[in-house]
């Protein structure tokens, strides 16, 4: 197994955990129970997380009013995407 499908299986994986605890904090909040912090929710976008946390916040409404999460998100993403950019790229040549 080659670097990049190890790469994109922990993408994938992480993305889908992001994307589930968002889901989850937002049952959470309706139920009034015990939350998910959001230093946590932010971990899981710092690792990488970052797609599926924006689709977490878009397909559950949630945390779409905090300016951590609707700044720092694409912000995290953006970064995310150029380091790999310029990963991929010094890879190939």
């Amino acid at each position: 197994m080659d670097i990049f499908t190890v790469l994109f299986i922990y993408l994938e994986t992480v993305n889908l955990l992001a994307l589930g605890a968002f889901g989850y904090d937002k049952h959470l909040a309706r139920v009034h129970r015990e939350r998910i912090p959001e230093a946590a929710l932010m971990g899981l976008v710092a690792v990488g997380g970052g797609i599926g946390a924006l689709g977490g916040m878009l397909l559950f409404r949630h945390k779409t009013r905090k300016r951590r999460f609707t700044v720092g998100v694409p912000v995290i993403i953006a970064l995310q995407v150029s380091f790999f950019l310029l990963l991929f790229y010094a890879v190939s040549h």
